[in-house]
């Protein structure tokens, strides 16, 4: 009964995805409308700060992240959407949105079947995210705020795939069929959605490609980046239940770095993940 379950899921997510209208929780639309504006380059901070002043929770993690010890040494609070923008960057601004929106979505009625495993998703969503932002910097050499972007939306087909497997109990109960759902499926998912939502190709292929075994002799491309941080992060904080999928095999990691060289980037990226939960306030 499970496989039918599994294949009217997908059948429906196809179609879905074909349309017009997505079906997802409407979390994620200030998200894409926040994307969106910042790819316009004449884009004021007046106007980024009337689309972020129309979600409230948006505005305060925005205001709390520009008040944080890192970014206000001086102590002088900020208290308008507008100054805590100039602040913390136009960029920033985009995490957040994200961060926002998945915590919302954590938090929804219809994950609530799904709570240790979102947790666990959530956790490694952040040390991936992290992680791309170090390695992007420190490694590619390519933009850390776009790398950070792709790590926290790199497992988005995993929620995506919870959201509808919430309206069958009989799947949400099968733990073994759901696990192989998510895992057989996240990625192609995950890609499809954020081409339907419009996100860009560099971004689509290394969503694509984040679980796809490979050689890697040198990080260059926003894909290399994701892939290996997402195997970084598997070593710690991995998602999947390994009684029912096994061990990622994360072996290639020592192959691209030696121990000192992985451990500096672990540290580093353990202070980004510190300050993505301080700008929820987790």
């Amino acid at each position: 009964m499970s496989n039918a379950i599994t294949f009217k899921i997908l059948e429906d997510i196809a179609k879905d995805l074909s349309g017009d209208e997505i079906t997802f929780p409407t979390f994620l639309d200030i998200t894409f409308q926040v994307r969106s504006a910042l790819k316009d380059p004449n884009l004021s901070i007046e106007q980024l700060a009337k689309l972020v002043g129309a979600e409230p929770l948006m505005s305060a993690k925005i205001i709390r992240m520009s008040n944080s010890v890192a970014l206000n040494p001086s102590g002088r609070e900020i208290a308008d959407v507008k100054n805590a923008i100039v602040r913390v960057g136009m960029e920033a601004v985009r995490t957040v949105s994200f961060a926002v929106a998945m915590e919302q979505l954590l938090k929804s009625k219809q994950m609530h079947a799904f709570e240790g495993i979102s947790k666990k998703l959530w956790e490694h969503t952040s040390h991936v995210a992290a992680l791309c932002r170090v390695l992007a910097r420190k490694v590619a050499k390519i933009n850390g705020d776009e790398a950070m972007f792709a790590g926290l939306v790199h497992d988005l087909g995993v929620f995506y795939l919870m959201s509808r497997a919430a309206n069958f109990p009989e799947l949400v109960n099968d733990k073994v069929e759901l696990h192989a759902l998510l895992v057989d499926w996240h990625d192609n998912i995950g890609h499809a959605l954020l081409s339907a939502l419009g996100q860009p190709e560099s971004v689509l292929k290394a969503v694509q490609e984040h679980e796809t075994d490979r050689e890697i002799v040198e990080i260059k491309s926003l894909s290399d980046v994701l892939y290996v941080a997402n195997k970084i992060a598997n070593r710690s904080a991995s998602w999947r239940d390994p009684e029912l999928d096994g061990a990622v095999d994360t072996s290639i990691l020592d192959e691209i770095f030696d121990a000192e060289t992985l451990a500096e980037i672990i540290e580093e990226s353990e202070e980004e993940v510190q300050s993505l939960k301080s700008a929820l306030g987790g």
